[in-house]
């Protein structure tokens, strides 16, 4: 942890009882732990929760207080600040990812959880079926198993040459145990191979598609993961150099230079988990709540990658496409 990240942790923590006898009486205290770094795309998730509850008559420094800590998709800060938000007893936490569940989870078996942006929540054994998770914990599911046929079937259907598709991931943080089955069955029916590209680092990144230079239909698939998100300049600068099409499964990959992304909003999905923070304040359980599922994705497609790659995006996916970025 950098000297000035400390720092503000500290002051975050001496702040918080301080506040509290400072706000009027009732007033209820959240946390969140965030499992990206402290960016523009952080803090616009982070904005969409809070005018959800805003929009529901939460209003900080009137009846709800805040105390946000930012994971950075560091496993072991985030271990440390799961435990350090639960022995601040908020009346509820905000989980944004698989990690911050998990190290939530670990940290409480008491306080109410929401998560916002859990693939399988079932195999990662955070909650125990999504129709009645039961225990303390609850929330909304950003991916579904199927959705990795599509992005297949998307690469394939950009640049039919395509033969090969390298999925690039991290094993120690990426939800692989659902999506791999599916490509791996998937794949033979559109003609592609699967190459496994496990990466950890940067170094591993830089290698990994440098490794693939000059190999003609060569695709990247990029697994959705807080290592993915905090290194996809990285990814997408070498992936145009090397002239790869890219498959993506958040909007901010393709405003980093992917040439296509197709998944949930993840803006959208901390908003939606507002009323069940709500719901959960006003006296409600959370194991009471149904995990919700996705009930829709959208397609983004980069036309200034697709021009560095030398591709024409045919004009059938173009009018299928949420947004294009131009």
């Amino acid at each position: 942890m950098r000297r000035r990240e400390f720092i503000a942790a500290l002051g975050g923590v001496a702040a918080w009882p301080i506040a509290a006898r400072a706000q009027q009486p009732g007033t209820k205290r959240i946390a969140v732990l965030m499992g990206t770094a402290e960016d523009s795309d952080g803090k616009a998730r982070l904005a969409a929760f809070q005018q959800g509850l805003h929009d529901l008559n939460w209003a900080e420094n009137r009846n709800v207080s805040f105390v946000v800590r930012w994971g950075a998709g560091n496993a072991a800060r985030t271990t440390a600040l799961a435990v350090e938000l639960v022995g601040l007893t908020p009346d509820v936490i905000l989980a944004t990812n698989t990690p911050t569940a998990r190290a939530l989870k670990q940290a409480t078996d008491k306080i109410p959880i929401v998560f916002a942006g859990l693939a399988d929540p079932i195999a990662d054994g955070i909650v125990a079926s999504l129709s009645s998770p039961r225990g303390n914990i609850t929330g909304f599911t950003s991916f579904n198993a199927e959705i990795a046929g599509k992005w297949l079937q998307l690469l394939k259907e950009i640049s039919p040459a395509i033969d090969r598709v390298v999925v690039i991931y991290n094993p120690d943080t990426a939800p692989h145990a659902i999506f791999l089955p599916v490509m791996e069955a998937v794949a033979p029916q559109i003609a592609v191979t699967l190459q496994r590209a496990q990466v950890r680092d940067q170094a591993a990144i830089e290698s990994a598609i440098n490794g693939l230079a000059g190999a003609p239909g060569v695709a990247l698939l990029i697994m959705p993961d807080v290592f993915t998100f905090l290194h996809r300049e990285t990814i997408f600068s070498l992936a145009t150099s090397g002239r790869f099409p890219t498959m993506c499964p958040l909007r901010p990959f393709a405003a980093a230079g992917g040439l296509m992304s197709y998944g949930s909003d993840f803006v959208s999905l901390m908003r939606q988990a507002a009323p069940y923070v709500d719901r959960i304040l006003r006296g409600e359980k959370p194991g009471n709540l149904p995990v919700q599922e996705p009930t829709r994705y959208e397609l983004i497609i980069n036309l200034k990658t697709a021009k560095a790659l030398g591709l024409d995006v045919p004009s059938t996916l173009l009018v299928r496409a949420d947004e294009v970025i131009e």
